[in-house]
């Protein structure tokens, strides 16, 4: 028996519809009737044929009516309105080329999709004003750009629309302004991960506005709700979408969230004749068990299918979805699926969070770009959501942690997928395993973590296991370095009584040091997702010029060095090129590999030499800025070109001493990046001063010479050993200190009594001694000089000093300072 079926709407929901219908069932009479021109259309591609990426516009027209009439036998109706219902008699009105026209049905199916949500703002209305749903949007756009010079846009929105529009729209070199209410792009993922978009669109020259709206719209520019003008040749209105549920409910169908309609297992709306799918249609979500409003291609698509396999007699599953969804923010790519922390605690459910720093394919293959995966999963293990910001491999990996939540599988399960592995598609581990075996130390394995927002030094011991130099570029304010290498024969420094907070730069040293002190007893948590993820979150990111965004745990960071990418100032701006510059590639390297990269060539290299390297991982942007600063060394370029970023440094100050040309033209650059101090003084407190100088501008990448004369020398004289000697020599012995753990300190001394209780307070607060001083400084390449002629008139030879000291005179001395730029007398 032939059934009328009508649909209202084409596009994914509509389209798939008719089309499987047909397939399934000859007989029935399907008619679909589309208020544009197109039925079947790429809606998702329509903002990158604005901004030329999609240069074809014929290839986002999937369907045409002519296609569907002659190959499936559909009656197609397109510039069709339908302006009413009648359920009594089951008909509809319909509006095609001013005729009004009544059609009946059998079934009506209603897939009419979601209109743009407006708000009243002054100025709305004016002809260069848009919002993107369709292809005469489109064409609308790309014909007003052209036609008026366009030079700068608005863009009213950080959700889909908003972010793709922003990025295409500076792909056709407009100046563009994106205002977001709220305090975040892209709602559906969490803040912690929303910042490195939000530090990447400001790289890329967007002019970020978070917790700001437009109140005014003018000709060429827009009023911002803090009182700013910005200029606005046109406005691209992206604040979001509500479901076109207008005919249904002038019929009276049953709506619930959003105004969507409400429908059963099957798609069938409170009128058992009409069902309704896609973007107008409520569902009920996977993991919530609530209704929600998601309005997304795959679910319309799905949903169509499973409705024509139901109206053909077909058994089909409870369809509840959990909201899997991608998308492309300039460089980056941001996805998710299931649900996010904000909504999992409006639910009152708990949780745990894990962060996981991954690589796209093995590091060592060209071409490796870093991700970071968040997965959220319940005290059980079930996984609730996962949220991933990255370069490659995104939606792979998304699309992995999506099957599993959709096919029941636990956290722990994520471990067990045999994912395909080669160096250029992967890792021997790869990151989605490595969620997996995270979740089960946290679950199984009682591993403590704690998330970046939680840190407080005021309650923790914070230790960064990380390496020096890493240290020295950026860390949280009170932490205490201690290298996971040298974390056991220094356990003494922790004090067992108190929790420890352990971090390091994504995690994984983090967790092995973890390791290591819960075996010893200690009460350690692990800080998760490193350093990388609290510099991401809490220290100084890129400013938009107009809206700085500034983070709320400022008063947790520590403010040196400087963690934005700067402009460079006018002296570096006269630094060129140099064509002999060393190029180094470190793509696939994450951090610290890149900085070690480039000390260990500039290591190499003379002051004013160039070195060039190229990163994949974006955050060097910054690190190469801090290093510099701390180093005394000069960022010639710093850019993100063919997805990598590309830094030119030149070693030595930003501010050349003397910049000259060599016979061949190339460009000679004299710099002072050394330290130079005259040791005099053999008190305690002096000399320890000294060593805590040297070693904290050697850490900074300076040449340290300490130069030791007359009562200096006594820092530097060996314990335990004798010389003979005779007259005045053997008296200037007895009553000079015998070597450095015998000084005096210079106000106090009591007799040798306040030496032994400084200390004494030293070791208690966990300082070094001054013997471990001289031995760090050694380590760290200090160069140790006496002077010659004290040591004759003080009587104090050779043999008497510490091995690794070298010998000379004032103009040893001289010749360093030559070089130095910091000169100190002790």
């Amino acid at each position: 028996m032939s059934r009328k079926i009508v649909i209202v709407g084409g596009v994914a929901g509509g389209a798939s519809t008719a089309a499987r219908l047909r397939r399934l069932n000859e007989q029935d009479e399907i008619t679909l009737i589309e208020r544009g021109s197109y039925v079947s259309f790429a809606n998702c591609g329509l903002p990158y044929h604005i901004g030329d990426e999609i240069k074809d516009r014929s290839k986002l027209l999937i369907q045409t009516p002519e296609l569907m009439e002659s190959r499936m036998n559909i009656n197609v109706m397109t510039d069709a309105n339908v302006v009413s219902i009648n359920r009594k008699d089951k008909t509809i009105s319909v509006v095609e080329s001013s005729e009004e026209k009544v059609i009946a049905y059998d079934i009506l199916v209603l897939s009419t999709g979601a209109k743009p949500i407006e708000v009243p703002i002054d100025g709305a209305n004016l002809g260069h004003v848009f919002s993107l749903r369709n292809i005469p949007d489109m064409d609308k756009i790309i014909a007003y750009i052209k036609a008026n010079n366009v030079k700068s846009a608005a863009v009213v929105g950080g959700g889909f629309i908003g972010l793709e529009m922003a990025e295409n729209l500076k792909a056709i070199d407009l100046d563009v302004a994106l205002f977001e209410l709220g305090d975040q792009v892209m709602p559906g993922i969490d803040m912690d991960m929303a910042v490195e978009l939000h530090n990447h669109m400001i790289s890329k020259g967007v002019d970020l506005r978070l917790k700001q709206s437009i109140k005014k719209i003018n000709d060429h520019t827009v009023e911002s709700s803090n009182g700013d003008v910005v200029n606005a040749d046109m406005v691209i209105m992206a604040i979001g979408v509500l479901p076109e549920s207008t005919l249904a409910e002038e019929a009276g169908l049953a709506l619930g969230i959003k105004k969507a309609i409400k429908t059963n297992d099957v798609f069938q709306t409170s009128d058992a004749s009409i069902y309704a799918i896609g973007d107008v249609a409520e569902v009920t979500h996977a993991i919530s068990n609530q209704d929600v409003h998601i309005p997304l291609a795959w679910i319309a698509n799905r949903q169509g299918r499973l409705l024509a396999d139901h109206l053909n007699g077909k058994a089909i599953e409870k369809f509840k979805p959990i909201g899997t969804a991608i998308a492309k923010v300039f460089d980056l790519n941001v996805a998710s699926t299931g649900l996010n922390e904000k909504t999992l605690s409006t639910l009152g459910k708990k949780y745990h969070v894990i962060h996981v720093s991954g690589q796209s394919n093995a590091s060592y293959y060209p071409g490796a770009t870093p991700m970071t995966i968040k997965v959220i999963f319940s005290p059980e293990g079930e996984i609730y959501g996962a949220q991933i910001v990255g370069r490659n491999g995104v939606d792979k990996r998304i699309d992995l942690i999506a099957s599993a939540i959709t096919f029941g599988q636990k956290v722990t399960d994520l471990q067990r997928i045999e994912i395909a592995y080669a160096p250029p598609f992967s890792s021997a581990k790869d990151p989605v395993n490595m969620a997996g075996y995270i979740a089960q130390n946290v679950l199984e394995d009682e591993m403590k973590m704690m998330q970046v927002n939680e840190v407080d030094d005021t309650k923790h011991q914070v230790i960064d296991v990380r390496e020096p130099i890493e240290h020295e570029m950026g860390h949280i304010e009170g932490s205490k370095n201690i290298p996971l290498g040298e974390l056991r024969t220094r356990l003494t420094e922790i004090d067992k009584e108190a929790p420890v907070v352990i971090y390091c730069q994504v995690g994984q040293r983090g967790y092995n040091a973890a390791r290591i002190l819960k075996n010893e007893g200690y009460d350690v948590i692990n800080l998760d997702g490193g350093f990388k993820l609290y510099k991401q979150n809490y220290l100084t990111i890129p400013q938009s010029p107009s809206q700085p965004l500034k983070p709320e745990h400022d008063n947790k960071v520590s403010k040196s060095p400087e963690e934005k990418i700067t402009a460079q100032n006018e002296e570096v701006k006269q630094v060129s090129l140099r064509e002999d510059r060393r190029i180094v590639e470190a793509s696939g390297l994450q951090c610290p590999g890149p900085i070690l990269k480039v000390k260990e060539n500039l290591d190499q290299m003379q002051d004013g030499e160039q070195l060039e390297i190229h990163v994949t991982d974006f955050g060097f942007c910054q690190d190469i800025e801090s290093w510099a600063k701390v180093t005394g060394n000069t960022v010639v370029k710093n850019e993100i070109e063919r997805n990598k970023v590309i830094a030119v440094i030149q070693k030595g100050q930003s501010l050349p001493v003397n910049v000259m040309n060599d016979s061949n033209g190339h460009q000679l650059v004299e710099t002072k990046t050394g330290a130079t101090m005259v040791v005099f003084s053999g008190d305690l407190d002096k000399a320890l001063a000294s060593f805590i100088i040297a070693t904290g501008a050697a850490s900074m990448g300076k040449e340290v010479t300490m130069f030791f004369t007359f009562w200096g020398l006594n820092v530097i004289k060996r314990p335990g050993i004798k010389v003979d000697k005779q007259g005045l020599d053997k008296m200037f012995s007895q009553m000079m200190p015998k070597h450095a753990g015998k000084l005096p300190i210079s106000k106090m001394n009591m007799g040798g009594m306040g030496s032994r209780m400084i200390k004494h307070v030293m070791n208690k607060k966990k300082v070094d001694s001054l013997e471990v001083m001289i031995e760090k400084a050694q380590s760290m390449g200090i160069k140790m000089v006496a002077c010659t002629m004290s040591m004759d008139i003080m009587a104090v030879s050779r043999e008497e000093l510490i091995e690794g000291v070298e010998y000379g005179g004032v103009a040893t001395y001289l010749g360093d300072t030559e070089k130095a730029n910091l000169n100190l007398f002790i």
